[in-house]
């Protein structure tokens, strides 16, 4: 496959202009025109169609489009892990992480490990499920840890680390405190929900449907477990919390746990990495390492 036209046609989906394309790459508009047929007559198969004064990616555009961006990521990642090895052999490790493990796991197994490992620079970037798994498959991640049950990438080895309990939480005084009460009852309280990607989100709405209970009504979206709680804390709604995060609230008695009839929540967390890599650099199996020794 010709890589300079696959690269023009990845700049002119990222646009969605020709136009826009040429003139961001600073060649002519009837270059990149004729590049991006090349490529639709190499591949066999239409790629771009227009769409009133502009154009738009057909559906095997979009494939090619996804795959391209992918490839030139990992065009990036190679020549700065070649920088690294030029500098000194100082090695970086980039992570990419759900909000629970960022904020309650890898804090004190980053600083554990890089007490041991000083040389090595480590970079944690925190999103919620959907972007954590984006990171990883373009290469600005060298892997990732996730709370996610299903809906897994075919792209991506899962390795299972732990279970964490959650727990449903209510303001202090609240008359749920401390009380058992069904899944439907509990529903009809305005809930505090997490951003649209997250998997909490997600696992909440998938409860409700196997429980045939809908969903609770969204009085407010927060894009984090901590702000989530602390709205919880301010006499806010309720929530589903890893306990992990909630039980210091609880101790201070901020908020309160709602038992729910029959349900007792346990949720995976997972070592993300790309599939069929094997020549990975050492930190990245000797950070491997040490989480294992970490929770075994």
């Amino acid at each position: 496959m010709n890589l300079h036209a696959l690269r023009l046609f990845t700049k002119v989906a990222e646009l969605k202009s020709v136009s826009k394309a040429a003139q961001s790459l600073m060649i002519s508009q009837p270059a990149v025109t004729i590049q991006v047929r090349n490529l639709e007559k190499e591949v066999g198969l239409t790629l771009l169609e227009s769409k009133g004064r502009g154009i738009t990616l057909t559906q095997n555009g979009e494939f090619l489009f996804m795959q391209a961006q992918r490839l030139f990521d990992l065009e990036m990642d190679i020549e700065s892990k070649l920088e690294q090895l030029k500098n000194m052999g100082i090695e970086e490790l980039q992570i990419a992480s759900t909000h629970v493990p960022s904020h309650f796991l890898l804090p004190k197994w980053l600083a554990t490990y890089k007490q041991a490992n000083p040389a090595t620079n480590i970079h944690l970037k925190t999103a919620n499920s959907q972007q954590v798994i984006e990171e990883l498959l373009h290469y600005k991640a060298d892997m990732a840890f996730i709370v996610k049950e299903d809906g897994h990438h075919p792209d991506v080895d899962y390795k299972f680390l732990m279970n964490l309990d959650y727990w449903f939480i209510v303001p202090d005084g609240h008359a749920f405190a401390e009380q058992q009460v069904t899944l439907a009852e509990l529903m009809q309280e305005p809930f505090v929900s997490r951003e649209d990607g997250s998997s909490t989100k997600e696992f909440l709405n998938a409860l409700c449907k196997i429980h045939k209970t809908p969903p609770p009504r969204v009085g407010l979206q927060l894009d984090g477990i901590n702000e989530s709680i602390h709205a919880i804390a301010a006499g806010y709604g309720a929530m589903l919390a890893p306990s992990i995060a909630a039980s210091g609230f609880i101790e201070r008695k901020q908020i309160a746990r709602v038992y729910v009839k029959g349900m007792d929540i346990q949720r995976p967390i997972y070592l993300c990495t790309r599939k069929n890599e094997h020549n990975t650099p050492s930190t990245f199996n000797t950070f491997i390492e040490f989480i294992n020794k970490s929770i075994s």
